[in-house]
């Protein structure tokens, strides 16, 4: 029986292209990028092209990529390293109540820290008004952190619209004392696209972000490895310290086959971006229309149409999503109840939650994500599967 695997949002294999990158920088160009012979030189050159292809993709400045150990690394260093560097201007922060739990747990650090955190909801649909963020912003506020699009339901965020909004106040500051103490305006625009790497536009111009956070897992990359673009002239405190590597920010010598890899799995992503894209958003609008005609108590999670190409997020009454999760892993095919990174935890999903769910519904809630191998017929066959699961729990 095939496997089908439906939990690219958690993570995605390797692509072979990535693995033939990284190949050479494992047993034979093994050197430390630190060092001052022809290995370490070697290294060196490929550290610093993997830089400059991420930047190039993110328009942006490769002295403005730091490379660090994730997603999660990338979010702590961007949150929790420019709130302590910039506290001086402000002590306070703006987020939502369903990021991530690497931004919320980043937030909460801060808050122990004395730092004061306002987080905004958001539609029954899972959207972002920027117009809360406008009404949310203070003389001290001094970063706004919004992710680009959910993990667990998919949504994508007006990160331009915000971006907007920001760049009026901040318009309306330039006399204010406060801020000629410093050449950068506040607050500053953080994003989190984890999830929006390999579907969405990186490209920081449109975006009007001034640090944004990316991953290699999610995008047919390597495992461990993680970047944070952050404007010039934005001041960052490391969160690791040691030799000073990545700028002074992320102390460790680098991880020179995975930058590789990371650098090449965003270099295809960017190139299968739109072809791909279609193909999942028509798969995707197809599932989630047979899934609705054969179950119809089930509830969509998250915007019908501004969401990822490949998420279905959808709520079951009385059932419970780990033990459909687990059926369903028995008939071969993988999903899961949201994100992965919290999924030790029997709690209800705060996003899921933040959509005004009920609590059964919120633990009756799966997400599908698709990916570059899913296929109707695999579609079809997941259909059949979750309905007899379906049928068999609310029986119970």
């Amino acid at each position: 029986m095939k496997e089908i695997y439906l939990d690219y949002a958690a993570t995605t294999p390797v692509d072979g292209r990535v693995q033939r990158a990284m190949e050479p920088y494992w047993s034979r160009k093994f050197g430390n990028p630190s060092s001052l012979h022809r290995k370490g030189v070697a290294a060196k050159r490929a550290l610093e092209e993997g830089r400059k292809s991420i930047a190039k993709i993110l328009h942006c400045k490769p002295s403005e990529i730091i490379f660090t150990g994730g997603g999660t690394e990338a979010i702590n260093l961007g949150m929790i390293g420019a709130a302590r560097a910039n506290a001086r201007f402000g002590k306070h922060i703006i987020t939502t109540r369903i990021e991530h739990h690497a931004i919320l747990g980043s937030a909460d650090m801060l808050r122990r820290e004395g730092f004061e955190v306002t987080t905004v909801g958001v539609s029954e649909d899972g959207i972002v008004d920027p117009q809360e963020i406008k009404r949310a912003i203070r003389p001290d506020t001094i970063l706004v952190s919004v992710m680009y699009a959910n993990n667990e339901i998919g949504t994508i965020q007006p990160i331009t619209e915000i971006a907007k909004v920001i760049r009026r106040h901040r318009a309306k500051q330039k006399q204010s004392p406060h801020y000629s103490l410093s050449t950068i305006r506040y607050p500053l625009f953080f994003t989190d696209a984890c999830q929006a790497a390999g579907a969405l536009d990186l490209n920081i111009e449109k975006l009007g972000v001034d640090m944004l956070a990316i991953n290699g897992s999610k995008i047919y990359g390597p495992k461990g490895i993680g970047c944070l673009y952050a404007k010039n002239g934005i001041k960052l405190e490391p969160i690791i310290f040691g030799g000073g590597q990545e700028h002074g920010l992320r102390s460790g010598t680098e991880n020179v086959p995975v930058i590789a890899g990371f650098a090449k799995a965003l270099e295809i992503a960017e190139q299968m971006r739109g072809k791909e894209s279609a193909r999942l958003t028509k798969l995707r609008d197809w599932f989630i229309e047979k899934i609705m005609a054969a179950l119809q108590d089930a509830v969509l999670n998250g915007h019908p149409e501004l969401r990822l190409p490949n998420n279905i997020n959808i709520s079951i009454p009385g059932i419970k999503g780990e033990a459909a999760v687990i059926y369903l892993d028995a008939a071969g095919i993988f999903c899961s109840t949201g994100s992965a990174c919290s999924s030790v935890s029997l709690e209800p999903s705060h996003v899921i939650l933040e959509l005004g769910r009920s609590p059964d519904l919120a633990q009756g809630s799966l997400r599908f994500t698709l990916g570059r191998s899913t296929t109707k017929k695999d579609l079809e066959r997941v259909l059949k599967a979750l309905t007899g699961v379906v049928r068999k729990l609310q029986k119970k």
